[in-house]
């Protein structure tokens, strides 16, 4: 195979450097899964989630005590999309350009944006997966985090919902909107200040070392959530539910509630993500960990309102399968191709180059999927 792409390698790597330095929030927070990324398009790929038995006395004996089987769960994770982004040039353009010397600078222009779009569909899905997976939330839907000046109480009440959830804390990631991106960086000012935050980084780039154990990412695939439709929803139960449950028989009510959608229910405070709603009375779902508290029959639900997300969450909690396009065994038509990586969110890209009657084809490609295979290391901050 000719080695056409050579020429072109320096354009690709100036491409490259631009996206990598974009907004990139959820893809290098998140976990690479090697064996999903070896799966086939909609084949499903199941990720054990191993846990020990219940903790039992220590009784000295002669044996010891007939236990410790468990039941393995497991997650799925697919490769759900495979895409890519053209760019093609024919003869005239090519020479209407070429006097100019700007073909090489418009090139990297078009490759840049091809990346960026596949940087960007890769993001609102994880966003949207985090958004869908989530274990409760805090905050006030409507109003942007950090608005109040010095205060970083909003990172605090979020950590505090993944400590109770018995989340690690050795990989935490916080994945901001760019509304509450811009209050941390206008209205938090005591990391501006070297002398009382350690450091002039926040200060001199936007970006700062971890808070509070989260480190801070700044992702323009976030999306503001809209809410569904429901009202007058109340609980239906035979028995009072305990803390841990996570199906909520309703009645009464009319309207959607969404996967998504924060509910609260009377006399219990928390703020529940659905993981599965209804289109009328019937049952939802939410996210482990369930309830926090004993819920009794003819409990008045309450659906919060549209809100713009930011995302708590441990690293293993989500994960991202990408890979390259699938080809033949043999290759197809193309005439060269090569694997661009992305150090900084870990994307590889693959870039190939057909050769067409009297013009040229090239094409920057990306196969991948997302699950969050955690909710109880997932919360949500509202805004």
């Amino acid at each position: 195979m000719a080695n056409t792409l050579t020429g072109i390698i320096p354009t690709l790597f100036e491409a490259l450097n631009t996206v990598s330095r974009e907004m990139v929030g959820f893809i290098p927070a998140v976990k690479r899964d090697a064996q999903a990324s070896r799966a086939a398009l909609n084949q499903v790929v199941r990720v054990p989630i191993g846990e020990s038995g219940d903790l039992e006395d220590v009784t000295p004996g002669a044996n010891p005590a007939n236990s410790g089987d468990t039941t393995v769960g497991y997650a799925d994770v697919k490769i759900t999309k495979s895409k890519v982004a053209p760019v093609r040039w024919n003869g005239e353009e090519q020479k209407a350009v070429g006097a100019t010397g700007m073909y090489n600078k418009i090139l990297a222009d078009q490759f840049t944006d091809a990346m960026r779009k596949l940087v960007n569909a890769v993001e609102v899905d994880l966003a949207t997966e985090a958004l869908i997976k989530s274990s409760r939330a805090y905050g006030t839907a409507g109003t942007a985090p950090f608005g109040t000046a010095n205060d970083l109480s909003d990172i605090a009440q979020l950590r505090k919902i993944l400590d109770d959830n018995g989340t690690p804390s050795t990989d935490l990631q916080l994945v901001l909107s760019s509304a509450a991106m811009a209050n941390m960086r206008g209205v938090q000012t005591i990391l501006l200040k070297a002398n009382e935050s350690g450091t002039d980084k926040f200060l001199r780039t936007g970006f700062t070392d971890p808070i509070q154990g989260f480190a801070i990412r700044n992702s323009a695939g976030i999306r503001l959530h809209t809410k569904g439709t429901g009202a007058n929803y109340v609980t239906n139960l035979a028995a009072a539910l305990a803390a841990g449950d996570v199906t909520i028989a309703l009645d009464t009510g009319t309207g959607t509630i969404l996967a998504g959608d924060v509910v609260t229910f009377a006399d219990d405070a928390n703020k529940y993500i659905v993981g599965t709603g209804i289109a009328s009375a019937g049952s939802i779902v939410l996210n482990n960990p369930g309830l926090r508290a004993a819920l009794a029959d003819g409990k008045a639900l309450t659906v919060g309102n549209s809100y713009t997300p930011c995302f708590g969450f441990d690293r293993n909690a989500l994960i991202l399968a990408a890979r390259a396009p699938a080809v033949p065994d043999g290759g197809d038509a193309a005439d060269d191709a090569m694997i661009l990586t992305d150090p900084i969110s870990g994307i590889s890209f693959e870039v190939r180059v057909y050769r067409q009657y009297r013009q040229v084809k090239y094409e920057v490609g990306l196969a991948w999927g997302v699950s969050g295979i955690k909710s109880e290391s997932i919360a949500t901050l509202l805004g």
